[in-house]
């Protein structure tokens, strides 16, 4: 797990000293070293967290100079053994025992393709010595992010949007297509739009192949169906729970894989602690776990350590757990914003980052964690609606999910910031109308793992784990089980309240309390009631000659807000006043 950074150039030669500012900003990402390469219009650099070969023989920018290949990798190939092995009998040779090197051999072997046979995580970027061509790659579920910024004969990319705002000359005007979908769907802004015009992400499951000229070509390598498959007719739930036990126990197995000792975040909830009992079970041996709490806020308990306890216990895990209180929330709002790449609403980014703050400096460089679940496996409330919902479900779907309906869009909104259509709810109904899913809850849930997920819980966790080093490895998210998910029939994910084959799976392993417990969350009362402190943070921001100046808001929508700064809340239960507070903090933040 790294940060990586670079631009292809392609009238001039490659500006080293921009990518070098652009790697010096990702050093909490890679704190064990770091590196930089350039050959005429390419430069590429690297911040390293050592995981897998912990020699310099595994530093980046990695050449090999028998292929004519450098590369920069962030991420870990789970598999990468076995690739080697495969690799070896076509003859090829290593000179390290790393992640990154079987890619780049891979790439040489199999072409573009070989991101097909990689199971893991990844944002990578290759360059070739004699054709000057770039590959840009991501993984299937955009576990691992990568940002660009087109420059003037040029383009860069780095693992952070801070990261491209070091290299200078990026458009931070915003979007307005990027606004509709922050205010319309709690935060989530689809790729390639970023908050700012000038900065866009590479899509998950994607490859993009740069010429020396610059032109490109772009493919998506990974889309499953959702829906019933032949070799499934016939399953049972008994058989569909068995079959995603098992491959839950691969999952987990594969993210393992390190030289170092991998850990667990374990809050007590189903989905982390069904990582733990896999382990346990495999006769995992001083695992370590991890629990982090809250003071308690009104009507809200501020932890789940009865919970977690209760599993830490179970399988004699090496446990750790922290409280942190009100002040020492505050004291990390303003560094867990600079943090994010992107502005992100969900309280749980602060938790997350409190808790890496305190897993890594317990010593533990890699940890799993249950994120996911939730979203493969149907584990929210405004999934059953879905089931059989009239027409494509796109209806249903927003009124479920969708933030702010046109007219409270205009009202908040200058209207200079408005593009003139609903972009967030045609994007719904466009990708519900997608072939390729059976039924209207295939589709939100093909929708949600594949967008929502992708930038917002995940992105969520690579944010606020990397800030500390820390490495996340999240094996809900393992492409097997995510097909395997796919294709299961949505009444089996809605039974028993949600999640309902995965719960059944967890029977054997897991005590029924655990299992069947009220859904939990990661709280955090001094975030998510605004109040006291983090309310008057919140208005300072909003009222400020920035704020002002930047006329992004109308201000009786603002004062209204302020005014009531509990009961605006959105259909899920997210503050609307948080929401608009945040992205002025984050804007600030970054002096954009």
């Amino acid at each position: 797990m790294c940060g990586i950074a670079g631009e292809i150039a392609f009238t001039r030669a490659a500006d080293v000293c921009a990518v070098q500012r652009m790697a010096d900003t990702m050093a909490r990402r890679g704190p064990d070293g770091h590196g930089a390469w350039a050959s005429g219009g390419v430069a590429l650099a690297h911040r390293r967290l050592k995981i897998i070969d912990l020699s310099e023989r595994a530093a980046q920018p990695m050449v090999d100079s028998d292929l004519g290949l450098t590369i920069v990798f962030n991420g870990c190939i789970y598999n990468y053994r076995a690739l080697r092995d495969e690799l070896e009998a076509e003859g090829f040779r290593f000179f390290s025992t790393s992640d990154s090197e079987v890619i780049a051999k891979a790439y040489r072997c199999w072409g573009v393709r070989c991101v097909e046979r990689f199971a893991g995580m990844f944002a990578f970027a290759i360059a070739e010595r004699d054709s000057g061509r770039v590959v840009l790659a991501r993984d299937r579920l955009g576990i691992k992010p990568l940002y660009l910024s087109e420059q003037e004969g040029a383009l860069r990319f780095a693992s952070t949007l801070p990261a491209l705002l070091a290299g200078g000359d990026v458009d931070t005007r915003l979007d307005p297509v990027a606004l509709h979908h922050y205010f319309s769907w709690h935060a989530v802004v689809p790729a390639p739009h970023t908050i700012l015009r000038g900065v866009r992400k590479l899509p998950p499951a994607t490859v993009m192949t740069i010429e020396p000229d610059g032109t490109r070509t772009q493919t998506t390598y990974w889309d499953p169906p959702y829906e019933r498959r032949p070799e499934h007719d016939g399953m049972s739930e008994r058989d569909w729970s068995d079959a995603v036990l098992e491959a839950l126990r691969v999952a987990v197995q594969r993210r393992m894989v390190a030289d170092v000792p991998v850990g667990v975040l374990l809050s007590g909830g189903l989905d982390s602690s069904l990582i733990v009992a896999l382990l346990a079970e495999a006769g995992q041996r001083d695992l370590q776990t991890f629990s982090i709490g809250f003071e308690h806020g009104p009507e809200v308990e501020g932890d789940e350590f009865r919970w977690s306890d209760m599993v830490a216990q179970r399988y004699g895990t090496d446990h750790k757990r922290w409280r942190v209180s009100g002040d020492e929330v505050l004291g990390a709002l303003d560094d867990a914003i600079l943090a994010m790449s992107e502005p992100m609403t969900s309280h749980d980014a602060i938790a997350f980052y409190l808790l890496s703050q305190e897993v890594s400096g317990a010593g533990c460089k890699v940890v799993q964690s249950g994120q996911g679940a939730d979203e493969v496996f149907a584990g929210y409330s405004w999934y059953p609606p879905l089931l059989g919902a009239p027409g494509l479900g796109d209806d249903a779907y927003a009124a479920e999910f969708i933030d702010r309906d046109p007219a409270e869009m205009a009202d908040l909104l200058h209207p200079r910031r408005l593009p003139p259509v609903d972009v967030s709810r045609r994007f719904v109904g466009e990708h519900f109308a997608r072939a390729g899913a059976d039924d209207p809850l295939d589709r939100a849930l093909r929708l949600d793992t594949q967008i929502m997920l992708v930038d917002d819980p995940v992105k969520r966790v690579d944010n606020m784990t990397m800030a500390w080093g820390l490495e996340a490895r999240t094996p809900f998210l393992d492409h097997e089980l995510v097909e395997l998910a796919a294709a299961c029939p949505p009444e089996l994910k809605l039974a028993h309240g949600g999640k309902g084959v995965l719960k059944t799976a967890a029977r054997t392993l897991l005590s029924e309390t655990v299992i069947d417990r009220p859904k939990g969350y990661f709280p955090v009362p001094a975030i998510s009631h605004l109040e006291g402190e983090p309310l008057e943070r919140v208005r300072a921001a909003l009222t400020s000659h920035a704020a002002r100046d930047r006329g992004l808001y109308k201000p009786a929508h603002v004062e209204a807000l302020l005014a009531d700064p509990v009961g605006a809340r959105t259909g899920i239960g997210s503050s609307k006043l948080w929401q608009v507070g945040l992205l002025e903090l984050w804007l600030q933040g970054h002096g954009i």
